[in-house]
């Protein structure tokens, strides 16, 4: 006779139990949010944005679903995933918990609309203002590693080519761009895989050259187009707001298509002749100058750089080089990516 308000009151606490689970879950993730933007970024307004966030999800956070808890009893308390367990990156732990709070205000605006109108349509406008923060986070947090950003290594085909990119990466190389032009893309997509998961452990930036493709497919940070390569603007429909777009540039008209699609930077050479752009004549300091004063985005020197020019390079204004063969070719990557390092420090 009372199984029908037993069964009222046990759908009740379950559904507090589910409002508490995910407005603690979502508090949590906007404060990590918050904590990126306060010290990562020194956002102001964004760090308060989040904080208003927190401040409205406490506001409905009532005693009576706190009361209703039952950690001892929950059975998601004990599970867990291997990628839960380790973070590769800031822009991981930001990237997650995004996902995290997106997630949790999905579940509130569901069931809250079992408990409050007011509750399951603030969940879903924060939803939606979440994704735009997103995007926002993620690229700036890209951007401004690349506006530091002084040695970018250009990789070569090699049987050892894990190996020196690491060895490189323990050396302090900024960026690593992944550049092959025959092997298969199953290979291709492997070693991709690899090197991004190496960079990502050194907080290096992955760049993947030509392949839009193979960048979306492994999660890259951006992508590296040639001049013969596809527009700026088709490139970013595919990849999104957030992955960086660089474009290689020889001369001041090719620099100005830069700017105007713009590139989050630019390549600017070849500064010596050199065998990876067979056919290309050497720009020289020229264009490096032309480069220092015109060029409003983070720019590299590239080229025929090795550590016997390099500081001629650096004279000239450049901020930062990209280099191949020597580091490729070293017989000791970390010490050479070092002295290079030394050069803009």
């Amino acid at each position: 006779m009372n199984s029908g308000p037993i069964a009222e009151q046990s759908s009740q606490q379950v559904l507090y139990r589910i409002l508490d689970a995910n407005l603690d879950r979502a508090r949590e993730g906007l404060r990590i949010l918050e904590e990126w933007c306060r010290f990562g970024l020194n956002d102001g307004t964004l760090t308060e944005m989040l904080k208003h966030f927190r401040q409205t999800l406490g506001g409905w956070h009532s005693d009576a679903m706190r009361q209703c808890r039952d950690t001892p009893g929950d059975p998601g308390t004990g599970l867990s995933h291997p990628q839960e367990e380790q973070r590769d990156s800031l822009q991981t732990v930001v990237q997650v918990n995004c996902c995290r709070v997106q997630e949790a205000l999905r579940v509130l605006e569901e069931y809250g609309k079992l408990h409050s109108a007011e509750m399951a349509s603030g969940a879903k406008q924060m939803r939606y203002q979440l994704y735009t923060l997103e995007s926002q986070l993620l690229g700036h947090s890209l951007r401004q590693q690349l506006a530091k950003a002084r040695t970018y290594l250009v990789t070569s085909p090699s049987e050892r080519l894990v190996a020196i990119v690491e060895s490189a990466l323990k050396g302090g190389v900024d960026i690593v761009q992944y550049r092959e032009k025959s092997a298969d893309d199953e290979i291709r997509l492997k070693l991709a895989t690899q090197l991004k998961q190496l960079c990502h452990q050194y907080n290096s930036l992955f760049i993947v050259n030509d392949r839009v493709d193979i960048a979306v497919a492994v999660g890259a940070d951006g992508v590296h187009l040639g001049q013969q390569d596809m527009p700026m603007d088709a490139a970013r429909r595919i990849l999104g707001p957030m992955p960086i777009v660089g474009r290689s540039t020889t001369n001041p008209a090719e620099m100005r298509r830069a700017i105007d699609e713009g590139a989050d930077y630019i390549g600017v050479g070849p500064v010596y002749a050199t065998p990876t752009k067979p056919g290309k004549a050497a720009a020289g300091y020229g264009y490096v100058r032309y480069a220092v004063e015109q060029a409003p985005m983070p720019w590299f020197a590239i080229g025929g750089i090795d550590l016997t020019n390099v500081a001629a390079v650096r004279d000239a204004g450049a901020p930062g080089v990209a280099i191949v063969r020597a580091i490729m070719q070293a017989d000791e990557p970390t010490q050479v990516t070092r002295e290079f390092n030394q050069y803009f420090s």
